[in-house]
């Protein structure tokens, strides 16, 4: 049989395979969310619907009229600004000048103001600069904007910060001082966040995004939780956003809790209970994409990990999507044919509130 529908795999290659080959890959795909996280699988009605998505002849895809779900994105005004030798278009103008790009010509319906380098232990010193920076941006826009950062506790760890990093002293076995320096770095990233946070919100700003939450684990993602617990009791109706870095979090403690559940092991249905019980507004899961299989087969995963954190949420979710999560391919500017079918999926079937 011809091979006749263009596939995109997780790198972004293109690869021909027929209507048979592209159902099996979305089963497949199913199959290994439902081992992976203990999700139940999709119906035959929602493959059925994966499949045709997959293989409609038109470069891009989209929803029906009415069907259209909130847009927002990480990065803020560096997309345009920063020059990374591919994608980014490095233009010279202000950071505000290219917030008003995105909300005025590019139509966006929220937005997020980024600094330079978003990590918390980069902003604080900076404080005061980027809260004259979120006043001027709040008096020359009208969409809801964000501030964008990231918790990152690596950097608390040697040699950038002030304490041992937990995996070279596990590797000297020294357990305990390895316990005791990862403890020591969520409550000092836990702090920062919330002395950002607080001094950020106080300018006016509608509300933050934690990006890529959970990038060091455990203990990243139980200080980003008790940061927004804490920021919460000044600003009860801020909007926060808390956006994952990985499907399942990463155990580098192992014992770290948060309201007497182990953080470690998680998936997006699990993470998005303590979420909703830190005072999280809206939630952002990540499944990750597997570069040597078909944009079908990751897609259809990150589908059925996505609907079953859909269906056990209160809260709405704003499903990562782009890079190497929810689906699309691993690459810097994944290709617009994925990316639509991925985000019509999720949409369609996932039942999620934005991306």
């Amino acid at each position: 049989m011809t091979a006749e529908h263009r596939m995109r795999m997780g790198d972004g290659a293109i690869q021909w395979m027929t209507k048979e080959q592209i159902r099996a890959d979305v089963e497949d795909g199913v199959n290994n969310a439902v081992d992976c996280a203990e999700v139940p699988a999709l119906t035959e009605d929602d493959i059925s619907r994966i499949v045709d998505i997959m293989c409609e002849k038109g470069r891009t895809v989209s929803v029906e009229p009415g069907e259209e779900v909130i847009l927002t994105q990480d990065g803020g005004e560096l997309k345009l600004l920063m020059d990374n030798g591919s994608s980014s278009p490095a233009l010279e103008m202000s950071r505000t000048a290219a917030i008003q790009v995105h909300e005025r010509a590019l139509g966006m319906d929220t937005f997020e103001v980024a600094y330079f380098d978003p990590s918390t232990k980069q902003i604080k010193p900076v404080i005061g600069m980027e809260m004259a920076h979120c006043q001027n941006v709040m008096a020359n826009t009208v969409i809801p904007m964000l501030y964008m950062f990231m918790p990152n506790i690596g950097l608390y760890y040697q040699p950038t910060g002030p304490f041992g990093n937990p995996p070279d002293l596990m590797r000297e076995f020294k357990i305990d001082e390895a316990m005791e320096a990862g403890e020591n770095a969520k409550n000092m990233m836990r702090d920062d966040i919330v002395y950002i946070g607080e001094r950020i919100l106080s300018t006016g700003m509608d509300g933050m995004d934690f990006d890529t939450t959970a990038s060091g684990g455990d203990l990243d993602f139980v200080g980003s939780l008790e940061a927004v617990e804490e920021i919460r009791k000044t600003y009860p109706d801020a909007d926060i956003q808390m956006g994952m870095s990985a499907e399942s979090v990463l155990g580098i403690n192992g014992m770290c809790e948060y309201k007497g559940m182990l953080a470690a092991g998680l998936y997006p249905h699990q993470q998005v209970k303590l979420a909703e019980a830190a005072g999280v507004s809206t939630f952002g899961p990540v499944v990750n994409t597997n570069s040597s299989r078909s944009t079908a087969w990751n897609v259809a995963r990150a589908v059925t990990m996505v609907k079953e954190c859909s269906k056990v949420s209160k809260i709405p979710l704003q499903v990562n999507m782009g890079m190497g999560v929810g689906g699309t391919p691993m690459f810097e500017t994944p290709p617009i044919d994925a990316i639509t079918r991925a985000d019509k999926c999720m949409i369609e079937i996932a039942h999620v509130d934005g991306l």
